[in-house]
Order: structure tokens, then C-alpha cells, then sequence
């Protein structure tokens, strides 16, 4: 089985590269699908976020309210340092339990899609680092387009992530996405159409 570690900076577009390999029948696990889990209440992980970060982080109904967490860690590296020390390992765990169930169910290629692949140190889960960039004017037009948020709101969560110089050090392709959906899915059907002749194993730039 291979697996593909799929990442990139918030508004980069790696959501869309992870649909579209969907459609094409590749089974993705989700990251922030593994995090909502794992924040379900009264887990270990929920109770140790909540003491860390105070029940005014929580819904009426008990649940971690994202968001307002969100607020909180992206204003502060300190923060968010110890927000992801406590929930890194754990998310590790759970995917490589996933992984290892695919793996006996005798899957060929899986994508793992993780905005923090790189940082929070889980590319021995992987055998291929793909990577989707663009530039911080495109990612800021996104980002207001799609979740509302402020410049300033915007400009912190980008701050606070891996540079995209520094993560195309740690690639095997990297998928350029200054581009509309058309281009990029038309990229994406290439880059699956690569798997299967093993092109794609080497450092690449897709445009």
C-alpha cells in the first residue's frame, strides 16, 4: 500500500486536491476529521484541552467550539505549541490505526491529508510528501471569500505555519495552485494518472 502525505498552508487549496482524488476513488483519511474526533467530549484529549484552555472554549452543548480555540492558539505560539503537544501523538495513534485497517483491507494508495504533516512530525506514516502552495495574495482573497475572516485574522493563521520554502524542502511534488479548479484538477488526474507508473516519486513542480 502506498501512502500519500498530502499538505500545505491554510487557503493553499489542499482540501480541493483531496476532493478530487476522492472522486477518482482514492481513500483519503482526513486529519481535521481525526482531530473532531478526538475532541468528542469527555475523551482524554477533551478533558485536557478544556483544563488547558477553559470552558469558555466549549458550545451549550459541550462541544469544543473550534473557532473560539482557534482564537486563542493562533494569537499565541505559545498556545498553540501547547495545544498540539497534547494533541499530535494522539492523532498519530489514530491514523496509524487506520492506516494499518487499510492495509489489510488490502488498499493500494491512500492520502493522508494533514495541514501539519511536516510539523507535527508524522512523515513516517507516509512514502510521498505532496505539497499545494500559492501565493499569500491568493490565499488571502480565499480565505475572505470562503470563512469571512479579517486580514488580520488571516494573515495570523498563515504566520503561524510551516513557509511554503520550507515545505517544498520536504516534497516529492509540488502542486502550484495560482490556478482555477479547471487547471487544478486537471493537474490532480495527471498526478493520479503518475501512481500508477511511479513517475511521482521524485522531486516535481506542477504548475
Amino acid at each position: 500500500m502506498k501512502v500519500i502525505g498530502l499538505t500545505g498552508g491554510i487557503g493553499s487549496g489542499k482540501s480541493t486536491v483531496s476532493q478530487f482524488l476522492a472522486e477518482l476513488g482514492v481513500v483519503i483519511i482526513d486529519a481535521d476529521e481525526v482531530g473532531h474526533e478526538a475532541f468528542k467530549p469527555d475523551t482524554e484529549i477533551w478533558w485536557e484541552v478544556v483544563a488547558a484552555f477553559g470552558r469558555q472554549i466549549l458550545t451549550h452543548k459541550g462541544d469544543i467550539d473550534r473557532g473560539k480555540l482557534g482564537n486563542i492558539v493562533f494569537g499565541s505560539s505559545e498556545s498553540l505549541a501547547r495545544l498540539n503537544r497534547m494533541m499530535h501523538p494522539r492523532m498519530y495513534d489514530m491514523v496509524k490505526t487506520r492506516l494499518e485497517e487499510y492495509r489489510r483491507q488490502g488498499v493500494d494508495v491512500v492520502v493522508l491529508e494533514a495541514p501539519l504533516l511536516l510539523e507535527a512530525g508524522w512523515t513516517p506514516l507516509v512514502d510521498e510528501v505532496w505539497i499545494t502552495i500559492a501565493s499569500k495574495a491568493t490565499v488571502l482573497k480565499r480565505l475572505q471569500e470562503r470563512t469571512g475572516l479579517s486580514e488580520p485574522e488571516s494573515l495570523a493563521r498563515i504566520r503561524s505555519q510551516m513557509s511554503n520554502e520550507e515545505r517544498v524542502k520536504h516534497a516529492n511534488v509540488v502542486i502550484n495552485n495560482d490556478c482555477d479548479n479547471t487547471d487544478l484538477k486537471a493537474r490532480v488526474n495527471q498526478l493520479w494518472q503518475s501512481l500508477h507508473t511511479g513517475e511521482t516519486g521524485r522531486p516535481s513542480e506542477a504548475s
